[in-house]
């Protein structure tokens, strides 16, 4: 079977990093695979290396004109991919988010979270990207759920595998060399943006920094589309106003990724919108204490894993609970969890939905004789 998956960036965000994995793992199981993406800000590989077994292509997007607007840049993202991109040679075409989903056209989409945007051109990107598709998946049932409420769409659920032995086997001497650095930390990953819950994070953080006042807060990660300078500008603001002074690394080696997630005292998750939670998973498999959002999704995805906080003296009270209790039952649950989600799994089961579109009439992604969702009407 000859796929092409799509994605909009090269860089290491969670879509991206499933892309890769999903593409390495379909090529293990004997399929030709090519993932095709932009290459923003010069970029003409990914963050990590690929294995050859799958092809890339990396269509160069340039930096735009002075002013463009987020808008501007997501149309010009769009027909950027959409220009180079042909669908005729492939069997199955898959996009992975709104931008690859709008280029590719008729397609499978894997939608991995739902989100309100007030940017009109985005609105409707990602409204087009639910839509348009003839086929769906998602990452988690709480986001099928919510896709079937909210346009009337069935999808398929495949959850995300994970990385399972490149963050439980870390070499202890990176994981030393981290915490010679660092010292005892709080790590996040995924950087600083609305999404993430950065600020409640931050409240959170200066909440328990009364009792652990030798305990850092890390941040690692934050490469993405969207401009959240205002964001991060209210963010370091409230750093100072609170008189904390976290530590925010940028985007980390992806070598080094792993020892850094090890080395950590626990990993704080406080997203207000996931589909999965695939570094949190990463953080269960290097057995560090977890602490996640109190959202149904990450309730499916990590009960009896992850501790669990709905507000901000929530989060602050049960990374103080990670910090000086020993919980190696709940380590050993999350040990297990993150090992069973594998990406042969995934992998398999995507054939198999792939197959079950009678993906061979004809080529280019549409096959016939497929289901096709019908949405309707609504809003998440």
């Amino acid at each position: 079977m000859k796929i092409a998956l799509l994605s909009y960036s090269t860089k290491p965000r969670g879509g991206v990093v499933h892309t890769l994995a999903l593409a390495e793992a379909l090529a293990a199981a004997g399929q030709d695979v090519t993932v095709w993406t932009l290459g923003r800000g010069g970029d003409s590989g990914f963050f990590r290396e690929v294995d050859p077994a799958v092809s890339t292509r990396i269509v160069p997007f340039l930096d735009g004109p002075e002013g463009e607007t987020v808008g501007e840049r997501i149309l010009r993202s769009i027909a950027t991919l959409r220009d180079a991109f042909d669908p005729t040679p492939y069997d199955i075409v898959h996009a992975q988010d709104c931008i690859s989903a709008n280029a590719a056209g008729r397609c499978v989409r894997t939608v991995h979270h739902l989100d309100q945007f007030t940017t009109p051109e985005l609105a409707a990107c990602h409204e087009r990207a639910l839509v348009e598709p003839y086929a769906h998946l998602c990452v988690s049932q709480s986001v099928a759920a919510d896709l079937a409420v909210g346009w009337g769409i069935k999808a398929e659920v495949i959850p995300n595998g994970v990385a399972y032995e490149r963050f439980a086997t870390t070499a202890a001497a990176a994981r030393v060399r981290w915490r010679n650095r660092l010292g005892r930390y709080v790590l996040s990953v995924g950087g600083i943006e609305p999404r993430k819950g950065s600020l409640d994070l931050l409240e959170a953080y200066a909440l328990l920094r009364s009792d652990h006042p030798d305990v850092r807060l890390v941040i690692a990660g934050g490469e993405t589309l969207f401009d959240y300078r205002d964001y991060r500008a209210r963010w370091e603001t409230r750093a100072a106003e609170l008189g904390v002074d976290p530590i925010v690394l940028g985007q980390v080696a992806e070598e080094e990724l792993p020892s850094l997630v090890a080395a950590a005292d626990a990993f704080a998750f406080p997203s207000v919108k996931e589909g999965f939670g695939l570094a949190a998973m990463e953080a269960l498999a290097a057995g560090v204490p977890l602490i996640v959002r109190d959202l149904p999704v990450l309730r499916e995805v990590f009960e009896g894993a992850a501790r669990f906080g709905a507000t901000q003296q929530d989060l602050a009270d049960e990374l103080a609970q990670a910090l000086t209790r020993q919980d190696p039952a709940r380590q050993a649950v999350g040990r297990e969890l993150a090992a069973r989600h594998t990406w042969d799994t995934a992998a398999q089961r995507h054939l198999a939905f792939y197959r079950s579109l009678n993906w061979a009439l004809p080529r280019g992604g549409q096959p016939q004789g497929g289901a096709v969702s019908r949405p309707g009407a609504g809003s998440p």
